[in-house]
């Protein structure tokens, strides 16, 4: 999952950007409104961790924006204010859930997670397309029920492709959702290629389709057709 945390004190946004990375997240991090608008813009996140008093700006005004360009992107605030009328005025943006400063991590990564389950595309932890079954939760996948040998990454990209199926992905969209800021940071996007052709090695190996097709000049395209 790709996260985005929009946090003005260094200290915590330090701490949690450190804690959802370990938990095996690509996470990003912007300290004030600005720069959360602007990535927000650029970028598609599946979730962004918000806190409401930024220096620049009222963070709840992001969920509007959010709502209206990124409406399958989770919102879950996190607020020093414990008033039940800032909560529900929280929910009322559009936010999924409210988180009240100080807060355990461990509480945290729950709500992450119940946020990621509602939200899943499919509102399950199992996948299954043409003969490749998934279990995100476990990160265990299956071709012809034997078992796929993936890295983090190369799971990580199968999902991507399955869940924007018979869509041209191209090798900066796609670096950019593996690697998220450091993408920043290649001087080519050849490690892109070297990831497609281990994950349809694997798939073939079992047994399996090649369901990724290149498209020349443009990127590549997930279809069981």
């Amino acid at each position: 999952m790709k996260i985005l945390v929009v946090e003005d004190e260094r200290p915590l946004l330090e701490s949690l950007v450190e804690f959802i990375s370990k938990t095996g997240h690509i996470c990003e991090q912007a300290d004030n409104f600005k720069i959360a608008l602007l990535k927000i813009d650029l970028y598609q996140y599946d979730l962004i961790i918000l806190d409401v008093g930024l220096p620049d700006g009222n963070g709840l005004n992001l969920i509007p924006i959010l709502k209206s360009t990124r409406p399958d992107t989770g919102i879950l605030i996190i607020s020093a204010r414990t008033s039940l009328d800032d909560k529900v005025n929280g929910l009322e943006f559009g936010a999924d859930d409210y988180l009240t400063k100080p807060f355990h991590l461990a509480e945290l990564n729950a709500r992450i997670r119940a946020i990621y389950r509602r939200r899943n595309a499919t509102g399950r932890s199992f996948l299954e397309i043409g003969d490749i079954h998934l279990y995100q939760d476990e990160y265990q996948a299956y071709v012809q029920d034997q078992p796929l040998s993936l890295t983090r990454k190369e799971f990580d990209l199968l999902i991507f492709f399955i869940n924007n199926q018979n869509r041209v992905l191209t090798k900066e969209s796609i670096a950019e959702h593996l690697w998220g800021d450091h993408m920043d940071l290649s001087d080519s996007f050849d490690f892109v290629y070297t990831y497609i052709k281990n994950i349809r090695k694997k798939i073939q190996e079992q047994g399996g389709k090649d369901y990724i097709k290149t498209i020349y000049g443009l990127g590549y395209k997930f279809s069981v057709e």
